[in-house]
This record gives structure tokens, sequence and C-alpha cells, in this order.
């Protein structure tokens, strides 16, 4: 959330077919395979992250039924055996659903974060597996998210938000109601940064709150210290636009660890840096555990308490660093050390073994996402398994279980994640749940078709190919090249909502996708290579794949292609507009067309400088030689442009500026508008209306007979 721009967030989805309770443990006759449609794939039910009991009994997700309508949505709590000897069973039913889900270190209680009727703010429940309805356990009134338990189950800590110069509840309600009576509005700002992603920023800031469960009183502990008076205080933010400290109790309960900067302000000309503090959990000043700068997150104990683990990323004038597993003695602190020196990968997923002598490893790898394993004091990680299609995309292990368990989700590009338990020793999985297997199977999908080539700067480029519904190698295929975002980001073998590679090529298109230079899961340098060259050479990659694809597989028609990508991706959608017209048309959805533009509208600005070595006024010819619109008057392909109007990463100007210069030069171009979208596409009717028109543009302009778009075309 610190780096050059923000990964593309990949939606992993998963269905409940009839018979929730059953379906684990009855198989139905397959259905004839069809093409997938907008309605299969976002009625698939979706899965979430497993979370493990502490004596391994049980798994604990969310399940998010999907809808079309957002008032007949649910979601809500499930729980299914471990060891697989019951099918799942739903135990929350509400009309709001439940989020951050922990368990209490007995097993028998699970807290959650949800605004249910009558809250004004989301608050904290307690659910208690022997029975009843779950209590309201805080009363916040600026709302409380990520529970957690304290180690004797008697407290629970949460995050919250607070006013300037608020220490306590009463005095945030007090704010609050004289902001709400106030006859003005506006805001103010003295210091960057102002806006992130989808919302304007305001002046109030994290904080960390105890609740005892015994006699109901809860105490602001963080408010009240120098470090949270501090200018420039934050914790960190995340992709929805929230912010979060990643709270969690020391082994004993008597400290309280989370992360946070002092240095916010500086955003608009340097790293903003982090540290993780400890700070006593009856209140006190807060102390860094270990005295080095930079991006800190994923704080975790093994299971004795001895060692704590962490991510850790330096910050430096790199645009990408990787995110390093870290460990430090506990109580004591002091300097990391690094648990896989060496790895020239990042970890998506760590979670240590009941005996506290091994992790294990989530690893993004190309497109898979493989299992590895590492001694906790450190050494060569491992690998344990490698799955041929898809990988692993959540990972738990219960921290008093007899014996290792590892449970976590699979699923891939063709198969909706489920939640399965994992055998290290016989390199197997076997799923607790099968909510939408049949679903699946009814879909005429193939995973992904793999390739690599080097590139005219000698590195090696990973590409995947998707075949259309009822193909035939005999025939010539129109093709798609899709255009991922980031650029720290890659191309998964998961399913995705937002550009899902199967509904793209549903029509009869072969779909194309590279992961260029800048991309994840090919090493640090790979990544920092973009620096200084922000969309030529991942341009000139594109090409070549192309080029590639066309030697490798006859049946993609040169003559009848089309590209298109979302945020940076549709950065560089722009960029083949202004270097080639090798497309019949071009799709960009969020991209930016002039570098200093973006610069100035965005809601950060340093990382770009990085990449751009300098401001836009420091004379670097990056900025202006790498702006697709530098090159307008050579603009000749028709694009449909997309953009939401609440999307403060890549804004509005932006498509304005390439709007304007697609009529100028009297470019067939289309522009989509969505006043309720941010970054990305989300609600369903508008999701739907998208692919539709995407559809109707790539049809009409790459098949044998063209045919009409959705509308009319300027």
């Amino acid at each position: 959330m610190r780096k050059l721009v923000a990964l593309a967030i990949t939606l992993t989805l998963a269905g409940l077919g009839a018979g929730a309770g059953t379906a684990a443990f009855a198989q139905s006759t397959a259905p004839a395979k069809k093409p997938i449609t907008h309605e299969s794939l976002w009625m698939m039910k979706r899965v979430g992250a497993p979370v493990v009991s502490p004596d391994g009994v049980w798994v604990l997700y969310n399940l998010n039924e999907p809808a079309y309508e957002g008032d007949k949505a649910v979601q809500d709590l499930w729980l299914v055996r471990a060891d697989g000897s019951a099918p799942p069973r739903r135990i929350t039913s509400s009309k709001a659903a439940e989020s951050d889900p922990t368990w209490s270190p007995d097993s028998q209680r699970i807290a959650f974060s949800t605004k249910r009727e009558g809250d004004d703010q989301a608050q904290i429940y307690v659910l208690d597996l022997a029975g009843g309805e779950a209590r309201r356990v805080t009363a916040s009134a600026t709302g409380a998210s990520n529970p957690q338990w304290r180690p004797d189950g008697q407290a629970i800590l949460f995050e919250a938000s607070a006013y300037p110069g608020a220490m306590d509840d009463e005095a945030n309600r007090k704010a609050a109601a004289d902001r709400k009576a106030r006859k003005f509005n506006v805001r103010v700002y003295e210091h960057f940064p102002i806006r992130y992603w989808n919302q304007w920023l305001d002046d109030m800031r994290p904080t960390i709150w105890v609740q005892t469960l015994a006699d109901g009183k809860a105490r602001d502990i963080l408010s009240p210290t120098k470090l949270a008076q501090t200018p420039g205080f934050y914790g960190s933010a995340n992709g929805d636009g929230g912010v979060s400290m990643g709270a969690i109790w020391s082994p004993d309960g008597k400290e309280i660890l989370f992360v946070a900067t002092t240095e916010r302000w500086r955003a608009a000309y340097a790293n903003v840096s982090y540290h993780l503090y400890r700070m006593p959990a009856d209140g006190g000043e807060p102390t860094p555990v270990t005295p080095a700068n930079g991006d800190y997150g994923d704080a975790a104990f093994t299971p004795d308490g001895h060692t704590l683990l962490f991510t850790y990323s330096v910050q430096d004038d790199q645009v990408y660093n990787l995110s390093r597993i870290q460990r430090v003695s506990w109580p004591q602190g002091g300097a990391a050390t690094e648990v896989t020196p060496g790895f020239d990968r990042q970890t998506a997923r760590f979670v240590a073994t009941p005996d506290s002598k091994t992790l294990y490893m989530l690893v993004p790898d190309a497109a898979q996402e493989n299992l590895y394993r590492v001694p906790v004091k450190g050494g060569v990680p491992e690998l344990v398994m490698a799955p041929a299609v898809g990988g692993y995309t959540g990972l738990d292990i219960p921290e008093k279980a007899g014996k290792l368990e590892l449970i976590g989700m699979y699923g891939s590009s063709v198969n909706p994640a489920e939640i399965v338990r994992i055998d290290p020793a016989k390199k197997t999985h076997v799923n607790l749940t099968n909510v939408d297997t049949a679903a699946a199977a009814a879909i005429d999908w193939k995973p992904p078709e793999h390739f690599w080539f080097t590139s005219a700067k000698g590195r090696k480029i990973h590409n995947m190919v998707v075949l259309p519904p009822n193909f035939d190698p005999s025939k010539k295929y129109p093709m798609l090249v899709l255009i991922h975002g980031g650029p720290a980001s890659s191309n998964p073998d998961q399913i995705g909502l937002r550009w899902n590679y199967h509904l793209l090529a549903a029509p009869g298109y072969v779909v194309l996708m590279t992961d260029y230079t800048g991309s994840t899961g090919y090493g640090e340098a790979f990544a920092q290579a973009i620096k200084g060259d922000p969309l030529k050479t991942p341009g000139d990659e594109i090409n070549q794949a192309v080029d590639e694809a066309l030697k490798r597989y006859p049946y993609i028609d040169a003559t009848r292609m089309c590209a298109g990508g979302a945020s940076y991706g549709g950065h560089l959608s722009n960029w083949l507009e202004a270097t080639t017209t090798r497309f019949k048309c071009l799709v960009s959805h969020a991209g930016e067309v002039d570098l200093t533009t973006q610069w100035g509208e965005s809601d950060f600005n340093y990382g770009r400088e990085m990449v751009n070595g300098g401001p836009p006024w420091a004379g670097n010819p990056v900025w202006k030689d790498q702006s697709p619109i530098t090159y307008g008057a050579q603009w000749k392909t028709p694009m449909l442009l997309s953009i939401g109007e609440r999307d403060y990463r890549v804004p509005l100007g932006n498509t304005l500026e390439n709007w304007s210069t697609l009529q100028r030069m009297q470019v067939p171009s289309r522009l989509l508008v969505w006043p309720d979208a941010w970054h990305w596409i989300t609600k369903p009717e508008d999701s739907r209306q998208f692919y539709k028109e995407v559809h109707s543009w790539l049809g009409h302009y790459l098949k044998d007979e063209p045919e009409a778009p959705e509308g009319p075309v300027s």
C-alpha cells in the first residue's frame, strides 16, 4: 500500500450448491458442460479464508452467497470439522456480514465484528458454541474491528477511530454530535495525503481499546500516549480505504503489539516508514520492538511464546522490495533476524507448527501459489507442494492440536476455492467443503496453457493462454491480450470477478496474459526493473508475447486482435494506443494517459517520482517520453474507455484527457463513466453491464461478421 501502485486485487470465488450441509458427502451427476456466463460466475458463492480453532477440532469460515439485488446477498459464518467427519453448518444468520472472526483460547467462543440492527457502527459480538444468540460486547461510538482475545479469554482488544483530542468514548460521541450539528460542510487539509482509493481522508486517527468481559468496561489505551498524539501518527491503510494496526496480545497478555507510523505527513515528499510497537496492556507509552524503520505486517507469536514473527520490507529508493519474514526473541525484542535469507520470493502467508519449530509458507511463483516450509530458527525454504494447476490461497494450523494439521484453501481459474486439509507428508489435500464443485464441473472451461520466452532484454517472461469453450484447434480464433494491473502483481491461475479470463473468452476468443517486467512472483530484481521505464519495456514485452503466441498457436488469427486491461493494465493499453496499430481495438479501464496528471491527481505521488527519476519539473524525459498523450497525433485504434467516478487511485482526469484526445483525433471511441464505482467495478449489475459492453466492443471489431456495439459509438 505504500509502494508504487496498488496491487491488482484478485477475488477468489467458490459457490454453495443446494443442500449445503451435505454437499461435501454427496456427488451429483454432472450436467452437460456450458460456456460460463456472468450469472454463473457472479452467483458462485465465495468461501472465505479458514480460521482453525486452537484445539484443531473446528474450521471457521465466511461464506458469501451473492445476489444481483444487494439486499438479498447473504454472508454468514460457517463451521466444518477439521477431520471432515460431519457436514458444514451455518452458525450465524443475519442481514449484516461478519468480519474478522477469531477463536477464544478455549475454542468455545467466537468473536467477530458486525453492524447489526440497532447499531450505529460496527461492534464486536461474541458467539458461544454451546448455544444461544451472539451478544454484543462493545458500544464504541466510532465502531470496533479486529477483535483479539486475551490469552486468558477474559478480555478482548479491538481497534477503533478517535477524533482529535478525544481520550474516551464520551469525548468521541460529543465530537461526532458537534460535527453533525454544524451548518457548513467543508474539508480542510494542511498535509498530504488527502484521499485514499475511494474516500476522502479525515482527521480521525486509529486507536486500540481493551474490553473486559466480566464487568463490560472498555478503555482506550492508546489515545492518551505521546505516540498517538504525535503529528503524523497513523496506522496502515488497507485496500478498501480503511486503516488497521494489526494489534495482537503478547503471549502472557500483559502487552499489546501494533504497527504505526509518525511519518504520515511526509507522504508527499518521502517514504513513510513504520514501526512495530509494544505497549503495556493496562496503558503506558509504546516502544519499538525492533529498531529498523520500514514496512511491517502479519505479526504473530510461535505457540511456545518465545519467538515473535512478522514480515518486513526496507524503505529505500526502489519501487518494490520483497517483504521478508523476520524473527525476534520474546520478550527480549531487539534486532531482528531474517528467517529465509537469500530466498528471492515474497511469502503470502506463514503459520508456525504447534511445536514452534517449523513455519509453513504460501509463496506465489509465476501463476501458482506453492507450499513451502522452513525452520523457525531460519534456513533455506523447502518446497513441499506445487500443484500443477492453481494453488493454495489460505493457510492455518491449530496451536494446540496433538498432531500437525494444515488447513488451507485450494483453487484455480477453473476450480472455485474450497477449504482443504493438507497432508504435507503424502503431498495431497482433501476437500472439507465442496461448495460449488458441481457447478464448476458443469462449465466448459479448461486450465490455462503456460509458455515462457526470453525478452529482447534477456528476461524470462511467463505467459498464460486461455481457450474459448467448444474449442477446435483446426479453426482460427480472434485474440484478446489481457494486461494485468499492478505492476507489482501478476496473472494468477485463480478465478476472478473483475476480468475473468474464461468469461472474456466465452464468445469465442483466445485470451493471452503476460507477466511483463515489474510483475511479482519472479524475484525482487524482476519487479524492481521497471524503475525509470514504467511503460516502454512492459509494452515491448506484451508485443513480443503476441509474436510468440502467433508462432506457437496456429489457431490464433493475427488479423483479429484486441488488447485491454485495468489500472496499470489500462496504462499499458493506452501505451499500445500510442505506439502500435496492430490491434483492431483497445479497452482501457482506470488507465493513466499522462504521467504528470497521474502524479498530481492520484492519492499518492512520491512512489511515482521514484519510478520516473524525480518530480515532473526535475527534467527527467520519462515524464514526457512515456506518457501516451505525448503521441496523441498518432492515435488511430478504436478504444473503449471505462472509469469509476469515485476512483482516487487513477482519477477521472486521466480518462477525460484520453477521451478528449481520441475525440480530437476522430478515433472511434466509447466512454463509460460509472458514478457509483471506484477503482474497481464491484456492484453486480454494473459488472454485468461492463462485461456486456466489453463483449459488444470486441464483437464489433473482432468477429467475422461485426456486431453492433452496445450503443452509439462516437
